[in-house]
């Protein structure tokens, strides 16, 4: 092959991830120039999570573990009170997860059959939470990952379409709460050392990427186009179709998209039925979380001062009113939300409505 035509599957590649502009130009999507300078680092960040998950750690017979989400990677909604990692793998590989406990409240795991790059889905194949799983006296752990159970202690199951496995670490304090550390190895027979990379597998990889690139692109512009249908509320859907996404099937979600003049605020209130973990957070229109690094935009039950009744009123506006649990809204008056109840006895749907900011 001439080395034009391999910089001609560069060219290639580049043309086809620039059609991902689409996101900014569909007729749903907002005009205003914050909202498009976010939808720009947006595409960025999304091409840096695929480029990263694909090319680099998309090796099933060496799994790597890595960072899906962080403070600027940003994906569906992804809860600031999470540690996000994923390592892929293949369904008719074996693997051995191991390593240590630590004290993060809540901690699970799913194997996930990826489609995000076909039709925007991530189906579970596969779910387990740390409370199933047998610790050794140290807090150790070792789960056999694999389509069979093979008698292990603890087992986490893969179906043939299995394309990753997806660690989410929920903290109540992320500053008091230690971790857990994991370590992945494949288990089956394989090969010794990784293949050397070929013309036809980096081509297929970075095709592959731009793919995913779209095809997650659109699947939460779709999202926020149909909250906005319903705003200021907690839009109404059946869970399924969170957990198709790759949600966590012991999680209750509970998505909106607000819109706030200058002088108003967001307010929402309801019960607190008994649970392992709530919490509520602030989102752009790409559904990224907000900058939690920096700001106050989103708030769970441990941080939360409630009511004489037990119940909760969070407020989100520009400003603190002096009332409830204030809500940043860091200068983003329009944007999607995000409620999450895990493991509760029920799930209320919580109540909202939009009042004037008491005068200062």
């Amino acid at each position: 092959m001439a080395n034009e035509q391999y910089a001609g599957i560069w060219r290639d590649f580049c043309a086809k991830l620039a059609d991902a502009s689409d996101i900014l130009t569909r007729p749903g999507s907002p005009s205003d120039p914050l909202d498009q300078a976010e939808g720009l680092r947006y595409l960025s960040r999304l091409t840096r999570t695929a480029l990263n998950m694909i090319v680099d750690s998309g090796d099933p017979d060496f799994p790597r573990i890595f960072m899906m989400c962080d403070d600027t990677l940003k994906i569906g909604a992804d809860n600031p009170d999470n540690i996000y990692q994923q390592f892929v793998v293949r369904g008719d590989r074996e693997y051995r997860l191991w390593g240590a406990r630590g004290t993060v409240p809540y901690l699970s795991l799913g194997s996930k059959a990826n489609r995000y790059a076909i039709d925007g889905t991530m189906a579970s194949t596969g779910e387990l939470e740390f409370a199933d799983v047998q610790l050794e006296a140290d807090g150790s752990f070792e789960i056999f990952i694999g389509k069979e159970h093979k008698g292990a202690k603890n087992w986490l199951s893969l179906s043939e379409d299995s394309t990753l496995v997806i660690i989410r670490q929920t903290f109540g304090d992320k500053a008091t709460e230690v971790p857990a550390t994991f370590n992945v190895e494949r288990s089956s027979p394989g090969p010794e050392f990784p293949a050397q990379l070929s013309v036809d597998e980096i081509k297929s990889k970075l095709m592959n990427t731009v793919a995913w690139v779209h095809g997650t692109a659109k699947t939460f512009c779709v999202w926020s186009e149909d909250f906005k249908t319903q705003p200021n509320r907690i839009y109404e859907e059946s869970q399924n179709r969170w957990y198709k996404a790759g949600g966590d099937v012991k999680i209750w979600y509970g998505h909106a998209y607000y819109d706030l003049k200058p002088d108003e605020a967001w307010v929402i209130r309801t019960k607190v039925p008994k649970n392992r973990f709530w919490n509520f957070q602030l989102d752009n229109w790409w559904m990224e979380s907000l900058d939690y690094a920096h700001r106050k935009i989103w708030i769970n039950g441990t941080q939360a001062k409630y009511e004489a009744d037990g119940s909760v009123v969070l407020i989100c506006a520009a400003r603190d009113p002096g009332f409830g649990n204030w809500i940043d809204i860091a200068e983003h008056p329009r944007g999607t939300a995000l409620w999450r109840w895990i493991e509760a006895e029920d799930t209320p749907t919580p109540q909202c409505e939009v009042i004037k900011l008491p005068a200062r």
